[in-house]
């Protein structure tokens, strides 16, 4: 068992100009690069029609096949976009406009992103994928800072309504083998471990409610991305492999003035560029039982990102360990019984 790659998430390369405006062009370039698998991009039809992949299961089976004469298979199908809206404070109405159809209500939205979700379960099940990668959704993101101070209770019912949306998606899930793996990603409810456990203890203990592990995030929290996966390893099952720096100034810190990305303290960077360990990730995860996909996710304010991707496929392949079956000093043992241990103890 070991963690399986490398792929990539397609959505930050996608544009309007081949090769990235089509899987039929797009996938191959990337597999020329050494990729084995690809986090595809929802809600854009010239990278996979969801719609006709939920009524045909001759459409899943063709995308497959598609994908395997490329050499290359899906590794999840993103839900990032729906999930953002299924939970919606109204300030961020407005911008988040292009993440749905247009013309809806608030309600609407909501309903329309539920809806969504189960599609991409449905398909992901169709498909053999595992995890659906998404965001939560939130309506307290404007009080991360308590000021002003809180009103006693609003956290704990932001956090109720969120898991009302939730709990339905994540029994969908569980009925289709799928789990929702939150990106814990400012902006969200959802941002770390303390507010992952607040939805967790809502929804009891749901097994569809996992992880997105994302150390980049992290990193711009200044949060500990490797005591992260000793507490909750066993509820991550999909891997962003992303890099970050932390860079402090005495003009900017966590919050950052409102620069642009380049100016950030924290600034999101190409795979072994930043200040991520993924030696420890690596061995933390495979420690933890994790056998999913590490897959790219490209974001850095720097580099150019065709050189991006062309570096990070060989990256990640150097990073994953093949867990041994074996124990370095088994030579040094040999079968044993009770009585031979009590003789060792000086017992008998």
């Amino acid at each position: 068992m070991s963690i399986q790659g490398p792929a990539v998430f397609l959505a930050q390369f996608v544009r309007d100009e081949a090769p990235f405006d089509n899987i039929k062009t797009l996938g191959p370039w990337f597999a020329e690069m050494g990729y084995k698998g690809i986090q595809i991009p929802t809600g854009n039809d010239n990278m996979i029609e969801i719609d006709k992949a939920v009524e045909s299961s001759t459409y899943c089976d063709e995308y497959l096949g598609m994908l395997k004469d490329m050499g290359l298979v899906p590794t999840e199908l993103s839900g990032h976009l729906q999930g953002q809206v299924l939970a919606m404070h109204p300030a961020y109405a407005k911008m988040f406009e292009v993440f749905h159809p247009p013309g809806l209500s608030m309600t609407e939205v909501s309903s329309w992103a539920t809806a969504e979700l189960k599609k991409l379960i449905e398909v992901s099940a169709k498909l053999g994928t595992k995890s659906i990668p998404a965001m939560s959704g939130g309506f307290a993101w404007h009080m991360v800072y308590p000021w002003p101070q809180r009103p006693e209770g609003v956290i704990e019912e932001a956090f109720s309504e969120l898991a009302k949306r939730w709990l339905p998606i994540f029994d969908h899930a569980e009925e289709h083998g799928v789990t929702i793996t939150f990106e814990l990603h400012p902006g969200s409810d959802v941002y770390d471990g303390a507010t992952f456990e607040m939805l967790l203890d809502q929804v009891k203990g749901h097994p569809a409610c996992c992880i997105n592990y994302d150390p980049s995030h992290f990193v711009l929290q200044q949060l500990d991305y490797l005591d992260f996966i000793r507490l909750y390893g066993d509820r991550i099952k999909a891997f962003h492999v992303k890099d970050a720096e932390f860079r402090p100034s005495g003009r900017v810190g966590v919050y950052s003035g409102y620069q642009s990305w380049d100016k950030r303290a924290g600034r999101f960077r190409s795979l072994g560029d930043g200040q991520v360990d993924f030696k420890q990730v690596f061995t933390l995860l495979t420690e933890a039982g994790y056998d999913g996909w590490a897959v790219l996710e490209w974001e850095c304010c720097i580099k150019d990102p065709e050189q991006g991707a062309r570096e990070g496929a060989p990256f990640i392949a150097d990073h994953i360990i093949k867990k041994t079956p074996y124990t370095f000093d088994d030579f040094a043992g040999g079968a044993t019984d009770t009585k031979r241990n009590r003789e060792i103890l000086g017992l008998d």
